[in-house]
């Protein structure tokens, strides 16, 4: 066992919410960084449970999966979902489109494993913030022919102030640093961009979309999920905007606790839980 799957473990016992375990760092492909935490009631299952896969921030260049495990992770375990923590390439090993193809393999990886864990296949999440989140609309969104990798079928989308904009923050009015080391100068820089960016692959027929957004967001603009969300409903898909009054890029405990009431809300509504 490697130092940071005792420590995983170690953190799961000691901590006041350890009604919960991790299988740390399981292989989903074959690069060093495809690995994936399995986190879970410890209670044994009764029944099938929905599933969440998850992808953390840091603009495709940083962050680790660690880094959500109390902030996303444990509140979906605690409304008794099984959770796939992902880890993915970041651009100092791999620029665009590693990272969506990572998490598209992910999830296929969690999918086919779902009665291991006694996961409904048909009640799988994505589930991203900031770029992160950008890798949870681009699961649930890409067609097989965008030929990125594996297209599984999700049955519903959260994205926390995620990028669904990213050629705006590559080439237009409001670039990031982030976004251009991930997606460098090249040879048909934009149209890669563009193949990046959720909103290319708004259509009808989608798994319901939610979307997080604080409007007071200094890195990605609160307008980009404002638009997605009427595209998408414009499209003739369900989807729907939680607005946080006076939200910066990621909320204060105040603003959580208004908001995830609301998010499991939208899951009982959309029948992913009871």
């Amino acid at each position: 066992m490697s130092r940071l799957a005792a420590l995983l473990i170690l953190l799961a016992l000691r901590s006041p919410a350890s009604d919960y375990q991790i299988q740390a760092n399981i292989r989903y492909d074959h690069h060093p960084e495809t690995v994936l935490d399995i986190v879970q009631a410890r209670a044994p299952a009764l029944a099938d449970r929905p599933g969440v896969v998850m992808f953390h921030a840091g603009g495709w260049v940083e962050g680790t999966k660690e880094s959500i495990l109390e902030s996303f992770v444990l509140p979906f375990v605690e409304h008794g979902f099984v959770v796939a923590n992902a880890e993915y390439r970041l651009a100092k090993s791999a620029t665009a489109p590693a990272a969506v193809e990572d998490a598209l393999k992910a999830a296929k990886w969690f999918r086919d494993h779902a009665q291991e864990y006694k996961v409904d296949p048909a009640r799988i999440l994505a589930l991203g913030e900031s770029a992160g989140g950008q890798l949870a609309l681009m699961t649930g969104m890409l067609p097989e022919s965008a030929k990125l990798g594996p297209v599984i079928k999700i049955a519903a989308v959260l994205d926390f102030y995620g990028v669904a904009d990213v050629a705006d923050q590559v080439s237009g009015p409001h670039p990031q640093p982030y976004a251009a080391a991930w997606i460098p100068e090249q040879p048909g820089r934009l149209d890669l961009a563009l193949r990046m960016t959720p909103m290319t692959y708004v259509r009808k027929g989608l798994p319901p979309i939610l979307a997080v957004h604080g409007d007071a967001d200094p890195v990605v603009p609160y307008q980009q999920s404002v638009a997605l969300i009427k595209a998408l409903k414009a499209a003739g898909d369900q989807a729907d905007l939680i607005t946080v009054p006076g939200g910066q890029h990621g909320f204060n405990a105040e603003q959580c606790a208004k908001m995830w009431p609301e998010v499991f809300k939208w899951l009982k509504k959309h029948k992913v839980i009871q």
